[in-house]
């Protein structure tokens, strides 16, 4: 019977480089984006599944079951594990916070680059090329959008926390303009500092919706009296983003 393993040429080498480069410009813009499957987790499943595809075409001989010459092979049985196998690696990306559900973008993402691995693995070229154009093309457009046009979308709803510290005699005018302009704020509290006697730390988290939700706060504060020091962070750790 033929041997169908071929001697790893110069076709090989361009599948895999292929994958690895696909792969790493998918990753480029979940790694611009912060997102906890970046360059490195996007490359190394583009090239797992060029190679889980090379494997199953050229891996296995052809096998006659019955001992007749002409035997049969399934090229596809390896490869179609691929489908259902990057599902674990999606699911791990998966987190839920309440009735929140995050990284379903980054799952798909995943499952589209395993598909780019395997049209590499299979030399097609074409497909791989325009999948990977057209996937960065939506990640990027329909984010722009969500952000200049559904700017109302709950997508947008940025949470954040804010600690500041002020004088004694204003903890209180301050503690009530906080609840005043955000009503709906997810908590707050107030305490003595410890260090100094004369001074209040004042903590809140709030959602905002806003294309620059940080700059925006600040300015909302910058007019208020007696703060003597404010931070404010993106309190994505509690959202599990």
């Amino acid at each position: 019977m033929e041997n169908l393993i071929p001697q790893f040429d110069l076709s090989i080498c361009i599948r895999l480089i292929s994958s690895v480069l696909l792969g790493f410009a998918v990753g480029l813009e979940r790694e611009m984006t912060n997102k906890y499957a970046g360059l490195r987790t996007n490359i190394l499943v583009c090239v797992g599944a060029c190679v889980f595809t090379l494997i199953s075409i050229y891996g296995f001989p052809m096998v006659s079951v019955t001992g007749d010459e002409f035997g049969t092979r399934d090229t596809a049985r390896v490869a179609a594990q691929v489908v259902t196998g990057i599902g674990f690696i999606g699911g791990g990306t998966v987190l839920r916070h309440g009735a929140t559900v995050f990284g379903l973008t980054t799952a798909a993402t995943l499952w589209a680059v395993a598909s780019i691995g395997m049209a590499c693995g299979a030399g097609m070229y074409g497909v791989a090329l325009v999948t990977t154009f057209l996937s960065i093309l939506v990640l990027v457009s329909v984010r722009f959008f969500e952000k200049n046009v559904l700017i109302s979308s709950t997508k947008n709803i940025m949470r954040l926390k804010i600690a500041l510290t002020c004088v004694n005699e204003k903890s209180n005018e301050i503690y009530d303009f906080i609840l005043e302009k955000y009503p709906k704020l997810r908590e707050i509290s107030k305490k003595q500092s410890k260090q100094d006697e004369n001074i209040t730390k004042i903590n809140a988290v709030i959602d905002i919706n806003s294309k620059n939700p940080i700059q925006d706060t600040y300015k909302i504060f910058k007019p208020v009296e007696g703060i003597d020091s404010i931070s404010i962070q993106e309190y994505n750790e509690l959202l599990g983003k």
